[in-house]
């Protein structure tokens, strides 16, 4: 048992609420309980107390979208100018060199980073499977690191594969969904139309089909533009959509396809850097577009080659963005903005993103019965201090430094300020090899 004891709160659950001087219970991988004093709870007995007076206690981050495979290549491209430099690039000119070792290398890379930056749950868009091995290698990286990994495998773009998607996913299902003590899922991960990649990865009747008989949630990259629009239509025609899948970007859609998406119960990730760096479509995150129609979205990282790595950078972009935006369009109108708030974009980055991926009754929040994946966050850092508001503190002030404590399923994976167990110069040492003999097998051609 663990008790954190005296913090401020932030609970992301909407019954409990916000505590200013609270404590949060731990027994084995799940919360007991959250209140203003648990000294005397009946199961606090002999627990061990952390002293987190000072500090922020949160659920951890969310993140519903990454490709962490990339992460040995990133801000290799930190000024791309569009999509297509990074699919000639990294996709078409990097990605076939990778051995399942740099897919291993790689993916923990990526999920040490998230969980130094607080990021507790990450959803692996893995679309760099060459073989069953390197799906394997990515899969065992998630379990390797301890982080809560959410697999989902495609096929790649570009180059020689062995053809082994989708029929690889039973035996993937088989072998690590709920692997890890649970930790680790499985999605299948899809484009949504074949103007990159061709027919075969993008997603309709039959990979749905693939995903309902093996009982998997659906991710689907790439959702931009018209030609998604018309595809989301057809899918709910089709009877394809469902809160089992999740549509990333959504980007420059039509009406009629988010209405469709809010009829049919389909979640969404936004990729706030990823839209407005990259230049995706209008480049304009689909925030308004998504409440407009009740979808509250989840938040993603995407491409570590051109973006950065944290949720902080995500939730500021978004907020920022959003609210920009909201008050030009009001601007000599009389109109009154609406605009949201830290406390939207924090739910977005936590319970929303839990829900995005399948995990809305696991994590997200520091709820009673949920798995304690959870935060204890310095307030009172030179960049923190003084601690007036705590949402607009995670949001607005705080960054990876200042998260002390990481806890995934009860298991502290950071503390005092450091990664536990993790020898990073020899973490350096295995990133930059790989990195370097990626870059040599992909000048060979």
């Amino acid at each position: 048992m663990m008790l954190f004891s005296g913090g401020t709160v932030v609970s992301m659950d909407p019954r409990i609420g916000d505590l200013e001087r609270g404590d949060v219970l731990v027994g084995g991988d799940r919360i007991v309980a959250v209140g203003p004093d648990l000294r005397a709870h009946p199961e606090a007995a002999g627990a061990t107390v952390v002293d987190t007076t000072g500090r922020i206690v949160s659920p951890g981050f969310v993140d519903t979208h990454r490709h962490a495979w990339e992460a040995q290549l990133r801000r290799s491209i930190p000024d791309v100018t569009d999509l297509a430099e990074y699919v000639t690039s990294t996709l078409a000119g990097i990605a076939p060199a990778y051995t399942p070792h740099d897919m291993y290398v790689g993916t923990r890379l990526a999920a040490l980073t998230a969980l130094d930056a607080g990021i507790t749950t990450m959803m692996d868009f893995s679309h760099n499977s060459r073989t069953a091995a390197h799906s394997d290698a990515a899969v065992q990286a998630l379990v390797d690191t301890g982080i809560r990994g959410v697999h989902a495998s495609m096929g790649p773009h570009f180059g020689d594969w062995d053809r082994q998607w989708p029929a690889d996913l039973a035996r993937l299902r088989s072998a690590y969904h709920g692997a890890n003590d649970g930790l680790v899922t499985l999605r299948l991960a899809a484009l949504a139309t074949d103007e990159i990649a061709g027919p075969a990865l993008a997603y309709g009747r039959d990979l749905a089909a693939v995903a309902r008989d093996l009982g998997l949630g659906v991710s689907v990259d790439a959702v931009f533009g018209a030609p998604s629009s018309a595809a989301i239509v057809r899918w709910a025609a089709d009877g394809l959509l469902s809160a089992d899948v999740t549509l990333i970007h959504a980007t420059g859609l039509d009406a009629e396809a988010w209405r469709a998406m809010r009829d049919t119960g389909t979640t969404v990730s936004l990729a706030p850097t990823s839209d407005a760096q990259i230049g995706l479509e209008t480049a304009v995150p689909a925030i308004d577009e998504a409440l407009a129609v009740g979808i509250r979205p989840g938040l993603s990282i995407d491409v570590e080659v051109a973006l950065a790595s944290d949720m902080f950078t995500q939730m500021r972009t978004l907020h920022a963005i959003q609210r920009m935006r909201a008050v030009a369009g009001a601007y000599g109108t009389g109109a009154v903005p609406y605009r949201i708030t830290t406390r939207d974009v924090l739910d977005f980055a936590t319970l929303q993103g839990a829900r995005t991926n399948g995990l809305a009754g696991v994590t997200g929040s520091l709820t009673p019965g949920k798995q304690a994946d959870l935060l204890v966050v310095d307030g009172g850092d030179v960049n923190t201090m003084p601690l007036n508001d705590p949402i607009g503190t995670l949001v607005l002030g705080a960054d990876s430094r200042n998260i002390e404590t990481v806890v995934v399923a009860g298991r502290i994976r950071k503390a005092g300020g450091r990664l536990v167990g993790v020898d990073v110069d020899e973490l350096r040492r295995e990133v930059t090899a790989s990195r370097d003999a990626i870059r040599k097998a992909a000048s060979r051609g």
